[in-house]
């Protein structure tokens, strides 16, 4: 246990409903009046990307219960300082033992989680993983995890679940599908009927929500709005095509726009932070990388938009948090873009969850992908909510 392990300990997970042969006494029945009624039922979710790998236990209203975190080991043996202690400090001398590693780290964070008094409320869980993803095949091939190609984690996760008592199911979504999930959920696309919702970090992706529900395709990766091409004649992106809105809009491609046009920083940060900082000062250069990163954004939503009549655009991600310097290019553009009369209402608004939307999204697409009629009807907490 470390202090980012906020749970109380146990000697070994309690018994998992599934595992049990007559009702138990405990009083974590599901339907339960009072204060805590609608939350009997939990989902674990676990939220893996190229730093850290965070769990959660989350109640049907969205609230955390209990939370691990473990850092992401590296890809490679080589160059990467001393290795983490623990399941996952063994040597990543090849790249099936960096695999192992990576998966090492997963399974600590369940064995953490499972330790918590309330893992016998856990019903389901949700995996949200940096993509390419391949839900239909329960596989992931990370560009940001280069040790994981084709890995098997919904196979090897549901196994240390029930390793652990809890043969649940589970789900595999990408990570822009799960921020789309926990922001209509419990954020800025709240109540919306049809919306875009994009992460605009490192890389850039996204999620979509049409008629009301998640909508993450055969695969798990629909709205993957990242590697849509906006410059038929654009440069080559990483996926092997060209002009990606990825490629235009991401911080590292900001931030490289704006070196080539010139720009020299005050200190030693080259990121897209440090643009968007000398953009909110003034600085042209920065502004005009900004505004080529809002354009590119700008295209893309204007054209889900036509093909989906999506009625918002939620952005999140690091890219966002530049605020205005991202924002007020983005709707400027998009006013020329979004031309045809049932698109230029759409509205631009930026994401509310913050760094717990990977969990919550995570939890979110496991109880509306994952439902359990014997164990829901029992529960009167309200699914996500949806404009009527």
């Amino acid at each position: 246990m470390t202090a980012a392990d906020a749970l109380t300990p146990a000697d070994a997970p309690p018994p998992h409903p599934a595992t049990r042969t007559r009702a138990p006494a405990a009083p974590a029945t599901r339907g339960a009046s009072g204060p805590d009624a609608g939350s009997a039922a939990l989902s674990l979710a676990i939220d893996i990307g190229g730093t850290k790998i965070a769990g959660a236990l989350v109640d049907r209203r969205g609230a955390l219960h209990a939370t691990a975190r473990r850092p992401t080991p590296p890809s490679t043996g080589r160059g990467h300082g001393a290795a983490p202690a623990g399941a996952v400090g063994a040597a990543c001398a090849s790249p099936g033992a960096a695999a192992e590693a990576i998966m090492a780290a997963v399974t600590e964070v369940i064995t953490t989680l499972a330790r918590s008094p309330e893992w016998a409320r856990v019903t389901r869980c949700g995996l949200a993983s940096a993509g390419p993803v391949d839900a239909a095949r329960g596989t992931v091939s990370p560009v940001n995890i280069t040790a994981w190609r084709d890995f098997p984690v919904h196979a090897r996760a549901e196994a240390a679940l029930a390793r652990h008592g809890a043969p649940v199911p589970a789900v595999l979504v990408g990570d822009g599908v799960a921020m789309a999930a926990a922001e209509h959920w419990l954020g800025a696309a709240r109540g919306r009927r049809n919306a875009l919702c994009m992460v605009v970090s490192t890389g850039v992706g996204g999620g979509l929500i049409l008629d009301g529900r998640l909508r993450p395709g055969p695969t798990g990766n629909a709205g993957h709005i990242g590697h849509v091409s906006v410059e038929v004649d654009g440069a080559p992106c990483a996926c092997g095509s060209r002009g990606c809105v990825e490629a235009l809009a991401s911080g590292p491609a900001i931030a490289r726009r704006a070196a080539a046009m010139g720009w020299r920083p005050t200190g030693a940060d080259r990121s897209a932070a440090a643009v968007a900082a000398a953009a909110r000062d003034g600085d042209p250069v920065a502004q005009a990388a900004f505004d080529r990163a809002g354009r590119a954004l700008a295209a893309a939503i204007a054209g889900t938009a036509t093909l989906l009549e999506v009625e918002a655009a939620v952005i999140g991600g690091g890219v966002a948090a530049a605020g205005e310097v991202l924002f007020a290019p983005l709707r400027r553009h998009l006013a020329t873009y979004a031309a045809l009369s049932f698109v230029r209402g759409i509205e631009v608004v930026p994401a509310s969850l913050g760094t717990d939307a990977g969990l919550v999204g995570a939890a979110a697409a496991a109880f509306e992908l994952l439902p359990d009629p014997a164990l829901d009807a029992a529960d009167p907490a309200p699914t996500p909510p949806r404009r009527a």
